[in-house]
């Protein structure tokens, strides 16, 4: 329904739905992104499965082609030339590869996937439930204390209490009239999100890594526009543990790894220790038991038999470490196993953590929702 006139004599008129038109190019563009993430920013492996999809679903057509496409791309400044000087970690093979607004275009694209379409606030922070002198009103009112910020006082209350306490006719204000509005601080929150890679991401049929990836990219873009105050940092981990920068985000790839949490927990701590904020936090996303650590010979230990004591108690320590250092650490397991849940919850315990046994569909929205309730500043 386009048209619909709101007379009350006439009645109402409805007209046609006429779909909003999109270009050939922001059509193909949609499907091409999500093939860039799945195929971890491998440009020509993207354009293969484009070109397949093509034949099954005629994608392309005598008026826009494959060619136009790729053409719109480069003007656009989505991908161009490889440039070995670039250190781009793209898979170009001396042909093309993504530019950084093609990298930062990925990042909407999985926030606009997974968090809606979300505007873009102003300076936006995290509130805490502490009130007092802060910096965003609460819509509570209170008397005025003494060593109280003016810029506080509501003049249209203390004008109000100043007309009740002595009447128009003898309208002063004196310091008992005053009324203070009351704000709330608002807490800056730095945030390290873990990241497993180990081969079980991509095993069983099952392809975890994809949605790991785009939750991140969308984490990311969320904190920028609405939270541009937060950190965050994100780490992978798999035989050890390693930080990567945002924009290889989208070349995200797992490895022949096993899964070394200890080594990931150690590498945010140890990110989280050198934040000046108040607020930390540590999300990871894993799917799988711990079963490496990395001996003081510089050796690793392997086990993915069942749960290792060894492994386990390495991990619980670092759990009841985080806990002394204030980090509460939030555990996203794509793993339904019971031994795993009992793990899982022994681990949770340790830290005075949260932790949710999920799938993949819902990763994105519960990550988000708890990064919103994680608004408590402690002082």
């Amino acid at each position: 329904m386009t048209n619909k006139n709101n007379n009350v004599h006439q009645g109402f008129t409805f007209s046609k739905h006429v779909p909003e038109e999109i270009s050939n190019f922001d059509r193909v563009f949609d499907v091409f992104r999500d093939l860039l993430i799945h195929t971890s920013g491998d440009l020509e492996e993207a354009f293969e499965w484009l070109d397949m999809l093509d034949r099954e679903y005629n994608i392309f057509d005598d008026e826009y082609t494959r060619e136009d496409f790729e053409e719109d791309l480069k003007k656009r400044g989505y991908i161009k030339a490889e440039d070995p000087e670039d250190g781009n970690s793209g898979t170009g093979e001396g042909k093309n590869v993504l530019t950084a607004k093609l990298e930062a275009a990925l990042r909407e694209y999985a926030l606009d996937q997974i968090f809606g379409k979300l505007q873009k606030s102003g300076v936006g922070n995290h509130r805490t439930r502490k009130t007092g002198i802060g910096d965003e009103r609460d819509g509570e009112h209170r008397n005025f204390q003494y060593g109280d910020d003016l810029s506080a006082v509501n003049m249209t209350e203390s004008l109000k209490n100043a007309q009740i306490n002595n009447g128009i006719s003898d309208l002063r204000m004196t310091e008992d009239d005053l009324i203070v509005e009351e704000t709330k601080h608002k807490a800056q929150m730095s945030t390290v999100l873990m990241i497993d890679i180990s081969h079980s991401m991509i095993l069983y049929g099952e392809d975890r890594i994809t949605p790991a990836k785009k939750v991140a990219m969308a984490l990311v873009e969320l904190i920028k526009r609405k939270y541009p105050k937060d950190s965050i940092d994100i780490i992978v981990f798999g035989n050890e543990a390693w930080p990567i920068k945002i924009k290889d985000l989208p070349y995200l790839q797992v490895g022949p790894y096993h899964t070394n949490t200890v080594a990931g927990l150690e590498l945010a701590m140890d990110i989280l220790r050198r934040k000046r904020n108040t607020n930390k936090q540590i999300f990871m996303i894993t799917d799988g038991k711990p079963s490496c650590l990395k001996l003081p010979n510089g050796e690793y230990y392997m086990n993915s038999v069942g749960l290792d004591e060894r492994i386990v108690s390495e991990c619980l320590h670092k759990a009841a470490q985080a806990r002394k250092l204030k980090i509460p650490i939030t555990t996203f397991m794509i793993a339904q196993d019971p031994y795993l849940r009992k793990f899982v919850e022994i681990f949770t315990a340790q830290n005075k953590g949260k932790a949710f046994l999920t799938g993949l569909s819902g990763l994105g929205q519960m990550i988000f929702e708890d990064y919103e309730k994680n608004r408590i500043k402690r002082i």
